[in-house]
């Protein structure tokens, strides 16, 4: 330790931190049978990881896709279906050796890239070029990579990175890894987390003198809060950025998951094309991801597909992009073809596209009814207070934890609400992520929960939750 990177030490990733570890331990514990707990099983509903809540089964398109891509000969099976067979030998006519198992270009295969680019264009009217595409180990990758582009190395004032409180905790570790300063700014709680411009103003303006502020964060639909911005919010956004020359990255990977009549996904990219000069002329970053945020409802997160597209990017720091992802040689070509199939899926007439209709709906349908539950459930229950679900797949509610508890919480070294979700994982066996693992406004307590249980079982959930409350509140008023 003494040897260590010290900037390694300040990296937290809270959705697999020490709650969760603790959630493994007492699965074993059950299994083997050498408990007392008053529950038979855990529930993990602090990941968004679609197929290990068991509610959700492959797209069959997806996996035969990917199949016939691993195994060529399945292709020549009668029962394969012919569009797939189509697209399987599209891409492997590019890929080296015509094998899945081979070295792919640094930015990703070219077919996949061709696809993503139609899709952004059809997305937002604009055009979208190919080689403005780089594929990557899931958005994480991405983020990571782009973030180091706006690294400076002057430890006395380093450069600055605007993030939103509450965020993805992927943001401030890697924050700390890089040795940035973190410029929080507070969404707007009361306003359904809306997005403040005087609060940006706030922030930037209080982090001058600590760092020199290069990029904005922007996460839409939001993880942990599951808001959708509205245009006119993201127009203001676009503006702010301009006047302060902040390079934006916007992370769009639950793009495809909005649920709340009224509430609608705008890409930062049309909006900032919209708008005109000098702002269609910004640069910025946009990530999408087979593995976060189709994950809404493809549901294939361990494939590690992800995508960014950079816009409006100098051509000599295009050279040293393409320069750095090259040491990395590309991403695995498994998770390019995962992105490919997802982003190019069957049409109306094709033979795969009913059942790839029917398989959409039902999981589409499934996760809407549960993003309108599962904040009825919670504002059902004395002192929590929790804003509707609008989009990705989480709900963040607000949590009142009595003065005693807070206490007891910081003389063991703990935030309060690891505290409290600590206690709930030891006497109901649910595992949420406590809110200030995501970071949050002094004063205020929450917890981060997916939407991604069966039905049944949210509801199980939310009334094991709605006990705990009641008797935590007794016990520590």
């Amino acid at each position: 330790m003494a040897n260590i990177n010290p900037r390694v030490i300040k990296v937290e990733y809270a959705v697999r931190g020490p709650i969760v570890i603790r959630a493994g331990e007492i699965e074993k514990q059950i299994k083997e049978g050498q408990h007392n707990f008053p529950f038979d099983r855990v529930i993990r509903a602090n990941i968004g990881d679609c197929h290990a809540s068991g509610n959700q089964v492959p797209v069959t398109y997806i996996r035969q896709f990917l199949a016939g891509c691993t195994y060529p000969p399945l292709i020549d099976s009668s029962d394969f279906p012919s569009d797939i067979k189509q697209k399987v030998q599209r891409l492997l006519s590019v890929c080296g050796g015509k094998s899945l198992g081979s070295y792919t270009e640094s930015q990703g295969l070219i077919t996949v890239r061709e696809d993503i680019a139609k899709y952004i264009q059809e997305r937002d009217g604009y055009p979208s070029n190919p080689s403005d595409i780089y594929l990557c180990n899931g958005a994480s990758d991405g983020i990571k990579t782009v973030i180091k582009l706006l690294m400076n190395n002057d430890p006395k004032k380093p450069s600055g990175i605007m993030i939103p409180v509450p965020q993805y905790p992927l943001y401030s570790a890697t924050l700390s890894e890089y040795g940035a300063h973190q410029i929080e700014y507070y969404l707007d709680e009361d306003n359904n987390w809306a997005l403040n411009i005087d609060e940006l103003e706030r922030a930037l303006n209080q982090s001058k003198e600590h760092c020199v502020p290069r990029g904005i964060v922007i996460i839409n639909p939001g993880n942990p809060t599951g808001q959708v911005l509205s245009r006119e919010n993201i127009e203001n956004i676009v503006r702010f950025a301009e006047k302060h020359r902040l390079f934006i990255l916007a992370d769009e990977v639950y793009q495809e998951n909005t649920y709340l009549p009224g509430s609608k996904f705008f890409s930062f990219k049309k909006v900032l094309m919209d708008l005109g000069a000098p702002y269609n002329h910004m640069e910025m970053a946009s990530f999408h991801s087979a593995s976060k945020a189709s994950k809404g409802w493809h549901g294939e997160c361990g494939s590690r597909g992800g995508y960014y597209e950079l816009i409006n990017i100098d051509k000599d720091v295009r050279m040293q992009v393409n320069k750095l992802i090259s040491a990395s040689l590309c991403s695995a070509a498994w998770g390019q073809a995962m992105m490919g199939a997802i982003i190019n899926p069957p049409k109306e007439g094709e033979l795969s596209y009913e059942l790839y209709k029917k398989e959409r709906s039902d999981i589409v349908s499934r996760l809407k009814q549960k993003a309108d539950l599962v904040s009825q459930l919670f504002n059902s229950v004395e002192g929590v207070r929790c804003n509707a679900v609008m989009g990705a797949m989480y709900a963040f509610p607000r949590i009142e934890i009595p003065e005693k508890a807070i206490q007891h919480a910081k003389s063991k070294n703990m935030a309060p609400d690891a505290f409290y979700c600590f206690q709930f994982l030891e006497k109901t066996g649910v595992c949420v992520v406590p809110g200030s693992g995501f970071k949050q406004k002094p004063g205020t307590h929450h917890l981060r929960t997916t939407i991604l249980p069966p039905v049944d079982q949210m509801k199980v959930m939310v009334e094991k939750f709605r006990k705990f409350h009641m008797e935590f509140l007794r016990e520590w008023k």
